[in-house]
């Protein structure tokens, strides 16, 4: 009878993982691939068509760095937004175990779009960002780490 009941168990964590690791909703912190500084804190969103969306909730304050609050050199329909609870991210879709394709990102600072892939870590807390034009190859990484802690009620934007 006790094996039973762990085989059971492990079953239904097992199964409970998987359905943690594919979900990508939530509040993420990224990592800049250059500095290995946070930019920001960014909310993903499952959309009606089972695409994700990411936004710009809080803007992460740097030593030495005056975060720009207006998206100047981004194309229409960016073009003189706010940065802050801008979606930077659109289209991404889920391919098939933790990867994910098919999504166009924009960089607020410099208001280039990149085509955009990315691949979920195996306990669903790291989620590898690759953007790119044309070949990926060629593209820059960049990883944002789960984040769901951050509210409190005082901190909610």
């Amino acid at each position: 009878m006790g094996k039973v009941k762990f085989l059971t168990v492990l079953l239904f964590s097992t199964l409970s993982s998987i359905a943690f690791a594919e979900d990508i909703t939530g509040t993420w912190k990224n990592i800049d691939d250059k500095t290995g500084s946070s930019k920001a804190i960014l909310e993903i969103r499952q959309e009606a068509d089972q695409s994700y969306t990411a936004k710009i909730i809080k803007v992460t304050p740097r030593p030495g760095y005056t975060p720009k609050e207006i998206c100047i050199k981004c194309p229409a329909p960016y073009t003189n937004k706010p940065i802050l609870g801008m979606d930077v991210l659109k289209g991404l879709k889920h391919a098939e175990g933790s990867n994910y394709n098919k999504a166009k990102i924009i960089d607020p600072l410099t208001g280039n779009i990149y085509s955009m892939k990315a691949k979920l870590s195996n306990n669903g807390k790291r989620l590898t960002l690759r953007g790119y034009v044309g070949v990926s190859a060629l593209g820059r990484s960049q990883t944002w780490i789960r984040n769901d802690y951050f509210f409190s009620d005082s901190l909610i934007i």
